[in-house]
C-alpha cells in the first residue's frame, strides 16, 4: 500500500516537474524576443533576459531541468524563428546558455544558500565569458560570415566603428565578444540573485 502511494507521488512530482519545465521554456522562449542592443557592440549583439528564466527554474528544480528548459526555450526559437545558419547560431546558444546554467545551478545544488547562489552565479559567469568568446571566434563569427554572406573583413569593420582598436577577428572577441558576456551574465545573475527567492515558492508547489 505505501509503495504504491509512494509510486503515485513520485508520479505526479514527474508530471509536476515536466509542467513545470515546459512553462518555463515557453516563457524563456517569449522573453528571448525581447533583446536590448548595447554601446560597445555590433547590432547583432542583443542584451537579453531568457536566462534568467532558466536559472530560477535550475536553482528551483535542479541542473537538468535547466538543461531541459534551455533546450525547449532555443527549440522554440528554431522553430519559430529559424535562422539561415543551418542551426549553427542555435547550437551556439545552447552551449553558451549552459555554460552559464549549469555551473550555477549545479554549486547551487550542493548547498542552498545565498552564498552559495552568489558562487555559482559568479562561476556560471567567468565560464560564460570564457566559453562564449571562444564559440564566437571558432564557430558563431565564422557562420554569420559565411551563411550571411559578408566578409569577414566586414564583421570586423562593423567593430572598427565602434572600436578603433579592434583590427581583427581576435581583437573583436576580445573587445566586443567577451566584454557582452561579462555584461550579460552580471546583469542576469543580479535579477536573479534579487528575485529567485521571491518566486521560488510559486515554483515548488506540488
Amino acid at each position: 500500500m505505501s509503495a504504491s502511494i509512494s509510486t503515485k507521488s513520485r508520479n505526479r512530482m514527474s508530471v509536476n516537474t515536466i509542467a513545470k519545465v515546459s512553462i518555463l521554456g515557453a516563457l524563456a522562449f517569449l522573453v528571448m524576443l525581447f533583446e536590448i542592443p548595447l554601446p560597445f557592440a555590433p547590432s547583432f549583439y542583443k542584451l537579453g533576459f531568457d536566462e534568467v528564466v532558466v536559472l530560477i527554474g535550475g536553482f528551483a528544480l535542479g541542473p537538468w531541468a535547466a538543461v531541459c528548459i534551455e533546450a525547449l526555450k532555443i527549440a522554440l526559437n528554431l522553430l519559430f524563428n529559424g535562422t539561415i545558419t543551418a542551426g549553427t547560431g542555435e547550437l551556439s546558444n545552447f552551449l553558451i546558455g549552459l555554460s552559464l546554467v549549469l555551473p550555477a545551478t549545479m554549486i547551487y545544488q550542493q548547498n542552498k544558500s545565498r552564498k552559495n547562489a552568489l558562487i555559482g552565479l559568479i562561476v556560471g559567469t567567468i565560464t560564460m565569458t570564457i566559453l562564449g568568446t571562444m564559440i564566437n571566434y571558432f564557430i558563431i563569427l565564422p557562420a554569420y560570415s559565411y551563411f550571411m554572406k559578408i566578409p569577414m573583413e566586414g564583421l570586423i569593420s562593423m567593430g572598427t566603428v565602434i572600436n578603433p582598436n579592434i583590427n581583427g577577428l581576435f581583437t573583436f572577441v576580445l573587445l566586443t565578444t567577451a566584454p557582452f558576456n561579462l555584461l550579460k551574465g552580471v546583469v542576469v545573475s543580479l535579477v536573479v540573485f534579487i528575485f529567485y527567492k521571491k518566486v521560488s515558492p510559486i515554483l515548488k508547489k506540488q
